[in-house]
Formats: structure tokens, sequence, C-alpha cells
């Protein structure tokens, strides 16, 4: 099942046409990616502070469907897919809450290296598990 995160967007997101810059949707989708993680338990800051791995985005992509404005309460589905023990990719539909229009569909990819050497590495445990909490093979976003 996927993971659900709910948002507004908020002034700060947009440009000066009104709409949301479309590097901040990745932003946003970074965002669902951190709760996702909290709610497995990962604590936010031993991850991303100084440890033994990392896990950097090698590959991020947007379509977008519609524009986002100020104000929209929209809700981003988080799917993520292993791919191998040191590499997998994350999938979000960003929609419209309560509407469930497709504003946009986002894509990144994620290596697992020793921070280091810079070399990849296999997931850690907890990872593997986040995997496993939040997939769906029967589902495609």
């Amino acid at each position: 099942m996927p993971f659900t995160y709910n948002r507004t967007i908020r002034f700060q997101d947009t440009d000066a046409a009104g709409v949301v810059y479309f590097a901040n949707v990745l932003a946003i989708c970074h965002e669902a990616y951190e709760e996702s993680l909290a709610a497995s338990g990962i604590n936010l800051k031993s991850f991303f502070s100084n440890p033994p791995i990392a896990i950097p985005i090698v590959h991020a992509s947007v379509d977008f469907r519609r524009p986002m404005f100020c104000g929209d309460k929209i809700v981003i589905q988080l799917l993520p897919k292993y791919l191998s023990d040191n590499t997998f990719e994350t999938h979000y539909k960003i929609v419209i809450q309560d509407a469930e229009e497709l504003l946009a569909n986002a894509l990144t990819k994620h290596v697992c290296i020793d921070t280091s050497s810079r070399k990849r590495k296999e997931m850690p445990a907890e990872i593997i598990s986040w995997l496993h909490r939040w997939e769906d093979t029967a589902a495609a976003l």
C-alpha cells in the first residue's frame, strides 16, 4: 500500500505566474519521502546527519498534468520499488485532495553508497524494511 502525505500548497512554493515552481514539486516529493521514513520508525536526524552510508538521488523526473496553486490541498502517494541490493526508485502521484484529479507524476532513483569510499553498498535493513512496508507490487502509479 502506498504511503500518503497530505499537504497544502504555500505561497512560497509558487513562481511569479502563481503556480508551483517546477523544482519545488521535487522538494514537496522529498517531504513525503522524509515523512514515510519517519512513519517507518527511521530516526531522521541520525539518517541524514553524517551517517556511514548515504542514499543520494541519482535521477529525478516530473510529468506535469495540471497546475498547482497556492491554497490547493494535495495528496502525494509515494510508492517505492526495489531494483537491486543497492538501488531503488520511488514513484510519486500528486492529486487534488478529495477529487483524485491528477496533477503530476514524479520519480526519483536512489543509490546506496558508502560515504567514505563513495562506492555502492548494500542497503541497510531499515531501508529494506521501509521498502517492503510501502511497496505495492499490484499497484501502479
